[in-house]
């Protein structure tokens, strides 16, 4: 092409609220997954499989109560640990979680932060967005 020709170019698209929550799930699901893979995070030793793992790392981050083993008797105390912790955090949200832990940092939040946390908890309006969270 000569200079001065027009070159098409491709901007990626920017990540919608939807897609950073959505994000959000599945990366947390993964490492409790992941954790709940360790040798340790049982009490047989060998550690669970990928699709219990993965299943109960689900189950709990999405706050179902649908489980594959008992928790009381399948999993280790650190593996209960791991699931009490998804379970407190797939209901608290993961959005609360991350700006609770940027407020903690001593960062600000950002607009597009607050967006994200108005699109999660289906906010009418930003304005008040962090307050409404009680941090």
């Amino acid at each position: 092409m000569l200079r001065g020709d027009s070159v098409p170019s491709f901007k990626h698209d920017r990540v919608t609220p939807a897609q950073i929550i959505i994000l959000g799930f599945l990366l947390l699901i993964f490492t409790g997954a992941v954790l709940l893979m360790l040798p340790f995070s049982t009490q047989e030793p060998g550690g669970a499989s990928f699709g219990d793992a993965l299943f109960t790392a689900t189950s709990a981050t999405c706050v179902t109560g649908l489980v594959l083993h008992d928790t009381a008797l399948y999993w280790s105390p650190f593996g209960q640990l791991v699931i009490l912790l998804l379970i407190q955090v797939g209901g608290m949200g993961v959005v609360t979680i991350a700006v609770a832990i940027f407020m903690f940092a001593g960062k600000r939040i950002g607009l597009k932060q607050r967006w994200v946390m108005q699109e999660s908890i289906s906010a009418p309006q930003v304005g008040g967005i962090v307050r409404m969270t009680g941090f």
